[in-house]
């Protein structure tokens, strides 16, 4: 689980300091005996599953667990570190892949345990519970906090899990991430059912146990820190080259591309293009110890960049996939900005009234792309509207609950669009 810093209010006095789990930390699972005794006994257990892991975000190139805490009732908590057993999971997969899975921001961990061959079989989020609740603080302190009245003490989330032995502070941190769990989703799910939200709650679980991951945004290397300080399309080849061979080497070490090379460093040789190994080793971090046996990597990358025609040189400005950012639309197309914003208050208005975020009522991006490609005119016949947004969101992943919250007035609003006065006649009147 991603670290939860800490958004949980100041402890009162009828909230429970949960230091340590009530059973004591289980010792940590490496075997492949271990592991099959573990699964045994999670099958005779009783209900969900809480299921947390521990990635090494910041510190390995790899989105994989390396640590997995599992709790059930009748069967207790386990952590199985499923590094050195990872091609011994079919007893556990086979044990828990039928169950409910109860998580806390399950998209951060679910992709790492579909790795092992791990997939739950219906899912509860309690993170995304809480935000349909319309809970103004969603981490898991938090939560457990306002609805079990028990105080957990977060710090070591953002560690790196990937070290061994790991130390006993974690494990017991870990441990506790499960320990409320269970109690925690029958508590979310007695506030959705009271506020009428369940069933909305189940198609949101859904959808987001069959997301799968998500996919990689388009020429990555264009997010590199400062590269708008870089004038020529050389330039931006460079980068491109360092990043990819930077990329190439993270995945081939399974460390963060950060903690290979920093992205100051690749702005800094791009800029300054040295044409010798000495010349790069005297720029700043390229000449440090840890660098110089990657050097021929980073020469290559340069020299590649630099032999380049150019008529394969990037472009100054990355290719727009959809709809170009917001804050231009009022100079591109008037009336898609003046759409938006009528969409935008309207959704917001809904947001209002069912305590449910914006961007949960709705993807954002869905909204802007429905308000960008929308052609319709303004009185359009208001069934042929209804029936144009149904399509659009539809075709863009939204939820039945979401379309019968947002398409009646989404109709209303894009139909209701008076267009702006281009500048020019408003200023001749």
């Amino acid at each position: 689980m991603s670290e939860v810093t800490d958004d949980a209010a100041e402890p009162t006095s009828d909230v429970e300091p949960l230091l340590v789990p009530r059973d004591g930390v289980p010792d940590v699972i490496a075997t492949a005996a271990g592991l099959a005794d573990a699964a045994t006994a999670l099958a005779a257990g009783t209900g969900p599953l809480a299921v947390d892991a521990e990635r090494a975000s910041g510190f390995r190139y790899s989105a994989r667990a390396y640590l997995i805490q599992l709790r059930r009732a009748g069967a207790g908590s386990f952590l199985i570190d499923p590094i050195p057993i990872a091609a011994d999971m079919a007893p556990l997969a086979e044990a828990i892949n039928p169950l409910e899975w109860v998580l806390h921001s399950a998209d951060q961990d679910l992709p790492g345990l579909a790795e092992l061959g791990l997939y739950p079989a219906v899912l509860f989020d309690t993170e995304l519970a809480g935000r349909l609740a319309g809970f103004e603080r969603v981490g898991l302190a938090a939560i457990v906090e306002r609805t079990l009245r028990v105080e957990l003490r977060k710090g070591h989330g953002a560690a790196d899990w990937s070290t061994r032995p790991l130390p006993a502070p974690w494990l017991n941190y870990a441990a506790l991430d499960v320990e409320v769990l269970l109690e925690l989703r029958d508590a979310m799910e007695e506030e959705l059912r009271s506020q009428g939200k369940l069933e909305w709650a189940k198609e949101e679980f859904e959808y987001i146990r069959l997301a799968g991951p998500s996919k990689p945004k388009p020429d990555r290397w264009r997010r590199t820190s400062h590269i708008t300080s870089l004038k020529t399309t050389r330039q931006l080849a460079a980068v491109r080259a360092l990043w990819q061979a930077r990329e190439n080497l993270a995945r081939k070490r399974d460390v963060s591309p950060s903690r290979v090379l920093p992205d100051s460093a690749i702005i800094d040789a791009a800029l300054k293009d040295p044409r010798s190994m000495d010349a790069l080793r005297s720029l700043p971090v390229f000449g440090g110890p840890r660098q110089r046996r990657y050097s021929r990597i980073w020469m290559d990358a340069l020299e590649s960049a630099r032999a380049l025609p150019e008529s394969e040189l990037p472009s100054k400005t990355p290719a727009i996939v959809g709809p170009p950012a917001a804050g231009r639309w009022a100079r591109q197309d008037p009336a898609a900005a003046d759409r938006l914003t009528a969409a935008r208050a309207a959704l917001s208005d809904v947001s209002a009234e069912v305590s449910v975020p914006v961007e949960n009522l709705l993807q954002p991006d869905l909204v802007r792309r429905l308000c960008w490609d929308w052609k319709l005119e303004p009185g359009s016949d208001i069934n042929v509207v209804t029936d144009a947004v149904e399509t659009k969101l539809t075709s863009g992943g939204a939820r039945d609950w979401q379309r019968t919250l947002t398409v009646p007035v989404l109709a209303e609003a894009l139909n209701s669009v008076v267009p702006s006065e281009p500048e020019e006649v408003a200023a001749e009147s």
